[in-house]
C-alpha cells in the first residue's frame, strides 16, 4: 500500500500573449474544485488524496483540461506557465475578494510578492510523532525539490538572475520557525505564535514545509510541501513526487534518520546550525537550482544540488522500485539531463529570445501536452 498524495495547483489565467489576466471570481463561480487566492489574477485547484499515481496523473489533467474549455468560453484566454508574474503587472494587487480581511491583511503587508504560482505536494502520514519527524528531514532537504522544480526565471519582463524568482521573493513567514522536535513543540510553537500576531491564523505558517490536517495543530496527518514553483509536465510533478514519497517510506522505515539525531554538526547549537543551513540552500537553490552549491546536513559538507540529487535517486530506487511506483521516479533523470523549466528557458534567453517569446511558446507547448496526455493515458484508465 502507498501512501496517500495530493496536490494544490495554483496557476495564472491570462491571454496567449502572455499578459496575465485576472478570472478566478468567475472561474470559483462556475467550477467545482477551484478555490480563489487573494489576487484574482491566479487560481487553485486540488487532487483528491490518492494513492495510485496512475490515477493521480488524470486528476491532475482533467481540471486544467475543464478550466481551459471554461476560459475559452469567456474568450480569448488560456493557462500560463511559470511561478511569477513574468512579462508584467508586478505594480498592483487585483483583489479576488474585496471584503476577506485576511486578503487585506495579505495585500498590506505582503504586496505583490505572493502573486505567485506554485505546487503544493501533501503526503498523508496519520501519526503525529512519525509526521513530525518526517517535516524535519524533508524541511533540510526542501532546496532540493526547489532545484527540480524553479520555473521562474522572468519577472515584470526581465530576467532576475534567480531561478526561481518565486521563491526568492516570497515572505516565509514567521521568520523563524524552529525544527520541531516533537508534535507537543509544534502546537505550543503555533499557539504562542497566534498569541503574539506572528501567525493570523493556523494557516499563515508559509515556509518550505509544514505539517497540515483539518485541525490545526492539534490535529495533523500529513506533510505539505510548499517550496516548490509551478510544474506544468505532470510525469515531471510525479517524480518529484516519488522522490518524496521514496524518502518519508525511508524515515519509516528508519526512525534514527532524524537529522536532530544523525546530523554531525555540534550537538549544542545543532537545532540552530541546521536552520541556518537550511536557509541558506534555499537561497542558493533559489539561485542557481540544480547547479546550486549547497551544504548537507548531515556533516556540512558542499555537495551541488543535482548531485545531492542523484545520490538520493540511487539510495531511494530500491525502496520505489519495491513498492511498485519506480517507473514514476525515472523521469527525474531527464529532468537532471536536460534540466528544469527555468534552465530550459534561460538557455533560449542565452540564444536570443525574449521572455515574452519563450512564455508565449510555453502557452502552446503546455496546451498540446495536455491534450497528449489525456488521450494517452486518462481515456484508458476509464477513472
Amino acid at each position: 500500500m502507498l501512501l496517500c498524495k495530493g496536490f494544490e495547483v495554483e496557476m495564472y489565467t491570462g491571454t496567449p500573449q502572455g499578459e496575465i489576466v485576472g478570472l478566478s471570481d468567475k472561474i470559483v463561480a462556475a467550477l467545482d474544485r477551484f478555490m480563489r487566492e487573494p489576487d484574482s489574477r491566479n487560481v487553485e485547484y486540488t487532487t483528491a488524496p490518492l494513492c495510485s499515481y496512475d490515477r493521480l496523473l488524470c486528476d491532475l489533467v482533467r481540471p486544467r483540461q475543464q478550466l481551459r474549455q471554461y476560459l475559452t468560453s469567456l474568450g480569448d484566454y488560456t493557462l500560463i506557465p511559470g511561478s511569477t508574474l513574468a512579462l508584467g503587472g508586478g505594480d498592483r494587487f487585483y483583489r479576488s475578494d474585496p471584503l476577506n480581511p485576511y486578503h487585506t491583511y495579505i495585500e498590506q503587508t505582503y504586496g505583490t510578492s505572493v502573486v505567485t504560482a506554485s505546487i503544493h505536494i501533501n503526503i498523508g502520514l496519520n501519526d503525529p510523532e512519525q509526521l513530525l519527524r518526517a517535516c524535519r528531514l524533508i524541511r533540510l532537504e526542501a532546496p532540493l525539490f526547489l532545484a527540480l522544480s524553479a520555473s521562474s526565471p522572468f519577472l515584470d519582463g526581465q530576467v532576475t538572475g534567480a531561478h526561481s524568482t518565486r521563491w526568492h521573493l516570497f515572505p516565509q513567514t514567521p521568520r523563524q520557525v524552529p525544527l520541531f522536535a516533537s508534535h507537543g513543540h509544534y502546537v505550543a510553537w503555533v499557539e504562542e505564535q497566534l498569541r503574539l500576531g506572528t501567525m493570523q491564523n493556523v494557516r499563515h505558517l508559509w515556509n518550505s514545509v509544514r505539517p497540515n490536517g483539518d485541525r490545526r495543530p492539534y490535529k495533523v496527518n500529513r506533510l505539505e510541501l510548499r517550496i516548490c514553483d509551478l510544474v506544468t509536465d505532470p510525469l515531471a510533478l510525479l517524480a518529484i513526487t516519488a522522490l518524496l514519497e521514496a524518502r518519508i517510506w525511508q524515515v519509516l522505515e528508519q526512525p534514527g534518520l532524524d537529522p536532530l539525531e544523525l546530523s554531525q554538526l555540534p550537538a549544542a547549537t545543532r537545532s540552530q546550525d541546521l536552520l541556518d543551513l537550511t536557509l541558506a540552500n534555499e537561497k542558493a537553490a533559489a539561485q542557481f537550482s540544480l547547479e546550486a552549491p549547497l551544504r548537507h546536513w548531515q556533516d556540512g559538507r558542499s555537495i551541488l544540488a543535482k548531485d545531492w540529487i542523484q545520490e538520493l535517486y540511487q539510495d531511494l530506487w530500491p525502496i520505489a522500485k519495491a513498492k511498485g511506483f519506480s517507473c514514476f521516479l525515472s523521469p527525474l533523470q531527464k529532468i537532471l539531463r536536460e534540466g528544469n523549466t527555468a534552465q530550459q528557458w534561460l538557455r533560449q534567453v542565452d540564444q536570443g529570445r525574449s521572455p515574452q517569446a519563450i512564455l508565449q511558446q510555453a502557452i502552446v507547448a503546455l496546451a498540446e501536452e495536455e491534450v497528449e496526455l489525456e488521450d494517452k493515458l486518462c481515456q484508458p484508465l476509464g477513472v
